[in-house]
């Protein structure tokens, strides 16, 4: 009876203790005194800014990347109660209570110390040994570099988290049974990784593409496995579905979630408003929303309007006049018609109204019922506040001369008879006799005379003209130009005909109420558009510095100054681990050219499996340093050593992958592997060395004396602060 009973469940748990003692001494070494200073370091700075904008949920566009990363920040601040309340106007400012730095930092720590266990395991999954594995966590736990970039509000520890999961979830997924659960689980795992990483930083789309070309190689290998047969051939289908909705699916939809929850949070009307469109400014709480509520949606004859360029470049602006007239002649002798400018005015201005006219009629106002403008009608825009048809004619332009001036109509009577006919053509019209809308229609206006286009030019007017941009009737226009298209943003209706009258109305809110939403995917297509191509001004920073001098790390950046004391804290790493990785690189490279000769020549020196190995570790260490690094040759934007350490990170794996390839199948005999060993560990100890003659320097603290920083100075390029006392 008793033999019939069912056992008891039992419980199977295996530890590697390997891998727990370095998550464990990441979590240490990254996490331990995050609170200190208690002052911005460097980039946090700039980040800080961005995280208050977020906790006030202020809209701001941010070129720099995709919006994950910074609510990750956003995320610890809200957690700490932070109120977004701090200048973070400085390096080395103070936080005052208020702040949370704790909580700030915290999540890039930990993100920077789970990437010492996600090293051991990727190396595993690469078909390495754990000892293999534990000196690569190893060589990862003691970069200096890694270490300081972890301890602050910054990002590149939280990029590296994402890439190694991603490369670590695809390999557990590659390696498991076909079809399983748990192999479903890790390539989906990886498609969240690789979708993240994107959208904390750009420079994470390379890491992917690099594990989208991996899958697809393997993806390639299974089609044409012949041990497959005809009634498995679907396990293929399966297989090339899961690969495209996990890799391409998934990350797709984690980036537009991402994009989708940026724009939730911040609602509000913020610094970065001017740089979008109209109809995006109006979709947000304050600022263009607070002047636009109410405002008729269908532009009519009669209709006050204040017309804006779509082009942001050099700064958004709206078509404007004033009591100037062109000078007679130019500096370079040129003529000018000397009637009215008109230019395109970056600020709000009462002289930035016009009215919308029937030729056919003289009244200024709007009928009742209106009388919408559609596309394809004529039409006359007088100046508001000047009375002046908007004009142009066979006059060059001031700056542009292959183009024609546009002006505000004055009769001199000198033979430059009255060209004041425009043509509404609707560029994003749903039909050929769409209504012109308010801030939604995008609208090219189309001198019926000399079929010139109103554009803006771009270019800044001399002192006559008020610095103000100028713009010109193009002749030669060429398919889709924002520079020549122009939308409704401010709109009311008028009533009255006389001039004072209408100047008093132009300056007093309209009544009417009309909603006009733009949809998630209009306001994301906008707002991803402008963050790809705005471009900031780059200025040269004093520890910016070039790809080349990365790999020999021949720049530093000071993170940190003690306002009173020597304490500091510097972007350095550790100059052993650099070197290795350098070589390693390189002997990976010539190992790889030997085999592939010898392999050509029928030579196989070491089991196919193993040659397997040696392509697969390559593609994911080497290619990922490749595709962290190589890109930046080709960017134009100021550049720091931070940017290196992803690549960095792939480079360090190669060290000790290169290492066991060589124990094994280079080194014949034990004694060989005896010395091996022993140069193995001293290297290690010398690794540690470092990083401990370094750590005051990567903690700030302890304090160092002057001589004592002096002599961290391993290079004449680097730039250890001193303070004489």
């Amino acid at each position: 009876m008793l033999a019939s009973l069912t056992p008891p469940i039992t419980l199977k748990l295996e530890l590697d203790v390997l891998l727990l003692g370095v998550t464990f001494l990441g979590l240490l070494t990254r996490l331990g005194g995050i609170q200190f200073p208690k002052a911005a370091v460097f980039d946090e700075v700039y980040y800080g800014q961005l995280v208050s904008l977020y906790v006030k949920q202020i809209f701001f566009i941010d070129e720099s990347g995709p919006p994950l990363g910074h609510m990750v920040l956003a995320l610890g601040a809200y957690l700490g109660g932070f109120d977004g309340n701090f200048a973070w106007n400085r390096i080395g400012a103070e936080y005052p209570s208020n702040v949370p730095v704790w909580n700030l930092r915290v999540i890039p720590a930990l993100a920077g110390a789970l990437c010492v266990p996600l090293g051991y395991l990727l190396v595993v999954e690469l078909g390495y040994s754990h000892h293999t594995a534990f000196v690569a966590s190893l060589l990862l736990l003691m970069e200096n570099s890694l270490i300081v970039q972890s301890r602050f509000m910054l990002l590149e520890s939280v990029l590296i988290f994402f890439l190694l999961l991603a490369m670590v979830s695809y390999l557990r997924f590659y390696k498991a049974p076909q079809c399983s659960s748990a192999g479903w689980a890790w390539l989906v795992l990886s498609g969240f990784a690789c979708g993240s990483a994107v959208g904390v930083k750009y420079m994470g789309l390379f890491t992917y593409l690099l594990l989208l070309g991996l899958a697809s190689v393997h993806m390639w290998q299974l089609i044409g496995d012949r041990n497959l047969s005809t009634v498995r051939s679907g396990v293929v289908l399966v297989q090339g579905a899961g690969r495209l909705l996990a890799l391409v699916l998934i990350p797709v939809l984690l980036y537009l979630g991402f994009f989708y929850v940026h724009l939730t949070l911040l609602y509000r009307s913020g610094p970065h408003d001017q740089m979008m469109s109209s109809a995006f400014q109006a979709s947000l709480e304050g600022g263009l929303a607070r002047i636009t509520q109410g405002q008729p949606l269908e532009v009519a004859y009669g209709s006050q309007v204040t017309l804006r360029s779509l082009s942001s470049k050099p700064v958004p602006c709206w078509l404007h006049s004033h009591k100037a007239n062109y000078p007679i002649r130019y500096e370079n002798g040129r003529g000018s018609s000397h009637q009215q400018q008109v230019t395109c005015y970056p600020f709000k201005d009462v002289n930035n109204w016009w009215i919308i006219k029937d030729p056919g009629r003289q009244n200024l106002g709007v009928s009742s019922p209106p009388r919408p403008v559609r596309h394809g009608d004529i039409v006359q825009l007088l100046h508001g506040m000047t009375s002046r048809f908007l004009n142009t004619h066979d006059v060059a332009a001031p700056i542009s001369p292959h183009s024609q001036e546009v002006s505000g109509y004055i009769d001199f009577n000198v033979s430059m008879p009255l060209q004041n006919l425009w043509k509404v053509d609707i560029a994003n019209r749903e039909s050929e006799r769409d209504i012109w809308k308010t801030i939604l229609s995008e609208v090219r206006l189309v001198h019926v005379n000399t079929s010139a286009v109103l554009k803006l030019s771009g270019a800044s007017l001399p002192d006559w003209g008020f610095r103000q941009l100028e713009v010109v009737g193009e002749k030669i226009y060429k398919g889709y130009q924002q520079s020549a298209l122009w939308n409704v943003e401010e709109h009311r209706y008028g009533r009255t005909e006389e001039q004072k009258e209408r100047e008093v109305e132009l300056q007093s809110p309209t009544q009417t109420d009309v909603s006009r939403n733009l949809s998630f995917m209009a306001r994301f297509m906008e707002l991803q558009w402008k963050m790809l191509t705005v471009k900031s001004e780059d200025s040269e920073h004093k520890y910016s510095s070039s790809p080349l001098e990365w790999i020999t790390m021949d720049t530093n950046i000071a993170y940190w100054l003690h306002p009173s004391n020597n304490a500091q804290i510097h972007l350095i790493g550790n100059l052993v681990t650099w070197v290795l990785a350098n070589i390693a690189l390189a002997g990976y490279g010539l190992l790889t050219l030997i085999y592939l000769l010898r392999r050509r020549r029928k030579i196989e020196d070491i089991p196919e499996a193993s040659w397997d190995q040696v392509v697969q570790a390559g593609i994911v260490c080497a290619g990922g340093w490749a595709v962290n690094y190589l890109p930046f040759f080709m960017m134009e934007k100021t550049l720091f050593l931070y940017h290196y350490l992803p690549a960095l990170t792939f480079q360090i794996l190669i060290i000790p992958i290169l290492l066991e390839h060589l124990y094994i199948h280079v080194l014949r005999n034990q004694f060989q592997r005896q010395v091996f060993g022993g140069v193995v560990l001293a290297v290690l100890c010398l690794v540690f060395l470092v990083y401990h003659i370094f750590s005051p320097i990567t903690y700030g603290y302890p304090e160092l004396s002057s001589d004592q920083l002096s002599g961290l100075r391993w290079r004449e390029s680097w730039d250890i602060l001193l303070r004489k006392r």
